[in-house]
């Protein structure tokens, strides 16, 4: 190892009449754009796949006789035109987007989102997995839509780990290093062109951080690099790995992360008024928010700014299962905090208060408990998920019926542009409406769906099929040659699978809850399957297990081993390192998207989404967007949404995997092969157009954002400004509201309720009195609420529903007795129960279950 003295940055020399080929490289619109795509790929397609679909790396590597035949090729530079006006179009500041159409003009992003990984395309390793690539679709609908939104992130070295098999089919890892000179990202400088170089408190240390952009469409995305020759080692390889090291290192990461992201946000002076979480990876960024309206109003407490920076963050929860959540022990607190906490004005314990989560005998700091405390609005990402988060959490908010806990639901959607193939692209440019393209979640705009032809729908569809199989040959050829493996396997390796036969995909984290091996559990029926010489299936698997889970690498293991076996070589495939090029390969080729998740630890998922959009089918465990989703004309449910406990797992396994087998031999394998008289499989073709009738409008990532959009982000926007403009004058009335109910809530009581009549016929009128003590609060202070539904077994309200109640006196004054009353009428007979609620009220309150203050009737 030499060190320089100097260095210099070589840049493509490319001719002036291509100098715009470098701008459109760098703009990650190229990835899901497939004129821009085909534009490079026309430079030289060979070196378009070795780059790994990397423009600005092929700019680099191509040579100059090439650039200068291209610069000469009329074709091309026609090419070339075609696509910078369709780029400066939808880059042209005077677009009609439909924020603008909607919301009016912007000057800066006032939305800021967070997340730790963001997965935008092949080329670009910085992302695990779903998280990450929902991250990245998320950023591109909101530049196809227009959004003024800004991303944070990371920038990860090495990124998350390269996967691949030992000779005994063990899954080990390699991190190969990301060469930024030579990728889509580019360094942020400051006005003087030094570096932009952040400084973000890190224990005893202050990390010195460097920016990156990538522009993604109209979005600017920043990602935060430690590695600075000015930081200590510890620091310095902060963002070396993604989800590398141990826990000092991730709490470290979540500080660069939460912390560095809102101090980047203000050197580029911007002043998000939304913060979305995604995940509670960057939580800190609400503390850093806290602490920096204490500083620019002087005299402000922690619980003031808290209560107005709260209105501004939204986080969504990503995870099911309570051994995924982010903790924390106190020792890194208590190492990392103790300036920040001595800032905001709080004690070592009620900071520790703000995360604390008891689990059984010791409690942990919770970055899941503090988003849900520093944050006005909160979700999961699909109906079922927020639902089983309700659950969770409801220990949060003891007195709240679990249906009301405060945590909404935004279901997840794919970037339809991005994972759509460009022969079923074309096919819906024939027959649907263009407007496709950009309000994919119109339904009208599916309904065309069945004016394609069958013969052309299959034709399509068998193609891309075609295309997965040539690839899984060819991956498990050069798998197979890596391994040192007999050269008659690597040979076969190439006769593998059928491009006729039913293929069914199963990709994802190789995680034990998502049951990758459940096929697998009666190997003998399994063998019938799949070498049944009239109707074959073959599967094709992928997927990465934790670099620490070895019971997934197990699982890994058991299908490697398993597809050795003579009688299953010829239809099982596992391909080695599962990324965005192989996923897009598998869900525009495969028949039936499998999944077969453990009810309900399933969050979303997104996968099979991406197989709708190109003409493939679902069969899954009743979990997840499934759950939400499934029609028995669309694919096919295992199971009926069953959820089992611990102790009966294996019951379970037993009982989905002969429901799984019953359902390939009943339902989709004579489905898929009864074809009519012109070889058309009609029964399935009319699966495929239902599907994407019924499930294309709403599993897209434009209603995503359209629904964060208008439930969260402007809601939230204006709930900020309404407490922060022009001054901070009605923030701090609020706040001061805020703690004087807090003050006084233990005086408040319901004394007595009075239902008049107790019996009461079909559409007769009920009225109902209460008399409520508020101490020194008034009755605009607070909401006073009937509570009523149908009774269970044991004579409790189930699932009840609300109204609110007027104040119809001025109350005693010496005892601050308010009456308050309500009518309702009741359209059908049965046993009804009634209650009473009181919860603080405020026009600038998000949401007053969120403030975990309420007072039930005790009668």
């Amino acid at each position: 190892m030499v060190k320089p003295v100097a260095t210099v940055d070589i840049v493509p020399n490319l001719p002036p009449i291509l100098e715009r080929l470098a701008e459109l490289a760098y703009n990650m619109r190229w990835s899901w754009d497939h004129e821009t795509i085909a534009l490079f790929r026309r430079l030289d397609r060979d070196l378009w796949e070795q780059t790994g679909r990397n423009p600005v790396w092929m700019l680099g590597l191509i040579g100059q006789d090439a650039l200068q035949a291209a610069a000469e090729d009329e074709a091309f530079l026609a090419h070339l035109d075609r696509v910078c006006s369709m780029y400066d179009e939808y880059m042209s500041p005077e677009a009609r987007t439909w924020y603008r159409r909607n919301y009016g003009e912007f000057e800066k992003p006032y939305i800021a989102y967070f997340s730790m990984e963001y997965g935008l395309t092949d080329c670009l390793r910085n992302y695990s997995g779903g998280l990450g690539v929902l991250s990245g679709d998320h950023l591109k609908s909101a530049s196809d839509l227009g959004l003024p939104l800004v991303g944070i992130g990371l920038l990860y070295e090495e990124g998350y780990f390269h996967q691949y098999l030992n000779a005994d089919g063990y899954q080990q890892q390699s991190y190969p290093i990301n060469d930024y000179a030579n990728l889509p990202v580019q360094r942020v400088f400051d006005a003087d062109g030094s570096p932009l170089v952040i400084e973000v408190p890190i224990a005893e240390f202050v990390a010195k951080v460097y920016v990156w952009k990538v522009r993604v469409g109209r979005i600017p995305l920043y990602l935060l690099d430690s590695n600075h020759g000015g930081n200590v080692e510890g620091i310095r390889d902060l963002t070396d790995r993604l989800y590398g090291g141990d826990q000092r290192t991730r709490i470290r990461q979540e500080i660069l992360l939460g912390i560095g992201g809102m101090r980047l946000l203000e050197a580029l002076d911007m002043s998000p008024t939304v913060c979305h979480m995604n995940e509670g990876h960057s939580v800190f960024l609400a503390l850093e928010r806290i602490g920096r309206m204490m500083k620019e109003s002087p005299g402000m407490d922690f619980w003031q700014a808290k209560d107005i920076c709260t209105a501004g963050n939204v986080y969504t929860i990503h995870t099911p299962v309570s051994a995924g959540l982010e903790r924390f022990g106190y020792d890194l607190i208590d190492e990392h905090f103790p300036s920040m906490w001595k800032e905001l004005g709080l004690t070592r314990e009620e900071f520790h208060d703000l995360g604390r989560e008891n689990m059984g005998g010791f409690d942990l700091f919770s970055l899941p408990v503090l988003a849900l405390r520093l944050s006005g609005a909160a979700n999961g990402v699909s109906q079922l998920h927020g639902s089983v988060s309700r659950s969770m959490w409801q220990w949060m908010f003891p007195d709240i019926p679990e249906h009301e806990i405060p945590i909404g639901a935004v279901t997840n959607g794919i970037h339809i542009q991005s994972w759509i193939s460009g022969e079923m692209a074309g096919l819906y440019d024939r027959y649907l409406d263009p407007v496709w393209r950009d309000d994919p979640d119109l339904p009208e705009v599916w309904w065309d769906a069945d004016r394609i032809p069958d013969a052309e729908l299959w034709r399509t569809h068998e193609r891309r099929r075609e295309r997965l199989v040539a690839f899984a040959r060819r991956k498990l050829h050069d798998q197979l040659e890596a391994r040192g493996a007999p050269q008659s396997e690597i040979q076969f390796a190439l006769e593998v699978l059928n491009p006729d036969a039913l293929t069914i995909g199963f990709a994802r984290r190789f995680a034990t809850y998502k049951r990758a091996t459940l096929l697998l559990r009666d190997k003998e029926r399994f063998s019938r399957l799949v070498n049944d010489p009239d109707r074959p299936i073959q599967f094709i698997f992928a997927g990465k297990a934790h670099p620490h889970d070895h019971l997934g690498k197990e699982l890994i293991k058991e299908i490697v081993k398993t597809a050795e076996l003579p009688e299953f070589r010829h239809a099982i495939v596992f391909l080695e390192n599962y990324d965005i090029s192989v996923a897009r390969y598998m869900v525009q080729g495969v028949d039936v998207w499998l999944n077969t998740p453990r009810r309900p630890h399933e969050a979303s998922g997104t996968s099979g989404m991406k197989a709708i959009y190109n003409g493939g089918l679902n069969a899954s465990i009743l979990d997840g967007w499934w759950a939400e989703g499934y029609e028995p004309s669309l694919g096919w449910a295992i199971g009926s949404g069953e959820e089992y406990e611990q102790h009966e797992w294996d019951l379970q396994d037993f009982i989905e995997a002969q429901a799984l087998y019953n359902m390939l031999e009943k339902d989709i394998i004579p489905c898929f092969y009864v074809r009519g008289r012109d070889g058309l499989p009609r029964d399935w073709l009319a699966h495929i157009k239902a599907s994407m009738r019924k499930l294309s409008p709403f599993f897209n990532s434009y209603r995503m954002v359209r629904e964060y959009t208008e439930e969260y982000y402007i809601p939230s926007r204006d709930r900020f400004n309404g407490l922060t403009r022009p001054d901070l004058s009605r923030g701090q009335a609020y706040a001061k509201w805020s703690q004087k109910v807090r003050k006084n809530w233990k005086s408040v009581a319901v004394q007595r309720v009075v239902i008049e009549p107790e019996t009461l016929k079909v559409d007769e009128e009920l009225t109902v009195h209460a008399w409520v003590k508020l101490g020194k609060l008034k009755p605009g202070d607070v909401s006073v609420q009937l509570y009523y539904g149908a009774l269970d077994t044991r004579g409790q309200i189930v699932v009840g529903e609300t109204r609110d109640m007027t104040c119809c006196s001025d109350g005693d004054q010496e005892s601050d007795v308010h009456e308050f009353m309500t009518m309702l009428r009741y359209p059908t007979t049965g046993k009804r129960g009634f209650s009473v609620r009181v919860l603080p009220n405020h026009e600038d309150l998000p949401n007053p279950l969120l403030t975990n203050m309420i007072v039930w009737a005790n009668m």
